[in-house]
């Protein structure tokens, strides 16, 4: 099932998405990390923005 772009909600916001381009590009550069920083932070903790966040926050 692809991504549906018009579908904005709050779940879409609260996850990461590794398998879209722009995602794992809007989050890097929203976040200050690279892609490998992000890519680990998620196999970390999972995909919930408010994890990775706090993941980050304590590296």
């Amino acid at each position: 099932m692809a991504d549906d772009k018009t579908n904005i909600g709050s779940p879409d916001r609260d996850r990461i998405s590794l398998g879209e381009d722009y995602e794992i590009r809007n989050w890097t550069q929203s976040l200050g990390v690279s892609e490998a920083e992000l890519r680990e932070a998620v196999d970390a903790v999972g995909n919930s923005v408010d994890a990775v966040r706090a993941y980050l926050k304590t590296r």
